[in-house]
């Protein structure tokens, strides 16, 4: 992306800001931020918001050990945890709050986002009983742990429209028109 992706403005705030307030709406607590680069920026972006930044020092190893810095950020005070990436815009409140309620209401191991009935990606939620695994994950194996226990997971479907994230400039410039559209109803 050539930047820091979680201070990208969409919609009128950070992305950082916005994965905080979504998590918050859904009713998840704690929220735990994971940082890397740009670690101050990022904290001064989210200091008046209800959230508990952790560094990850390893960031550079790969989202995995961000992943492995949250669980282990939550792991004593959760029995369970949700695992979302903040440049995905369209994640949204009520997504997270039905990964809950399935979690709730069934007791999985893991419960997946599935896009368009066929791509497995975040949100997830993962059951305490997984952190070890999740805690000890290395390069490619978050779809690992989501193979090993996949026949005792629960999958949510959701619209393949909501699977975008931002990886390019032009991803961002794509989404930024998407939200203005929508805001300004079509026109």
């Amino acid at each position: 992306m050539g930047r820091n992706k979680l201070l990208l403005e969409v919609a009128g705030e950070a992305l950082v800001r916005r994965a905080v307030r979504i998590s918050r709406e859904a009713g998840l607590d704690p929220v735990v931020v994971v940082t890397g680069h740009a670690r101050e920026r990022i904290e001064r972006e989210i200091e008046d918001l209800e959230c508990t930044p952790v560094f990850n020092a390893d960031h550079g190893a790969g989202i995995q050990t961000s992943a492995a810095s949250g669980v282990a950020g939550v792991a004593g005070a959760c029995d369970a945890a949700v695992i979302m990436l903040a440049d995905m815009p369209f994640v949204t409140a009520r997504m997270l709050r039905t990964l809950v309620e399935r979690y709730t209401a069934e007791a999985p191991p893991l419960v997946v986002s599935r896009y368009g009935g066929e791509v497995n990606a975040p949100p997830m939620l993962y059951d305490r009983v997984l952190f070890p695994e999740v805690t000890r994950m290395r390069a490619g194996c978050g779809r690992e742990v989501v193979r090993r226990h996949y026949d005792r997971a629960v999958q949510v479907d959701w619209p393949a429209s909501r699977l975008r994230d931002l990886d390019r400039p032009e991803d961002y410039a794509e989404v930024v028109a998407e939200l203005a559209r929508a805001e300004g109803g079509g026109n």
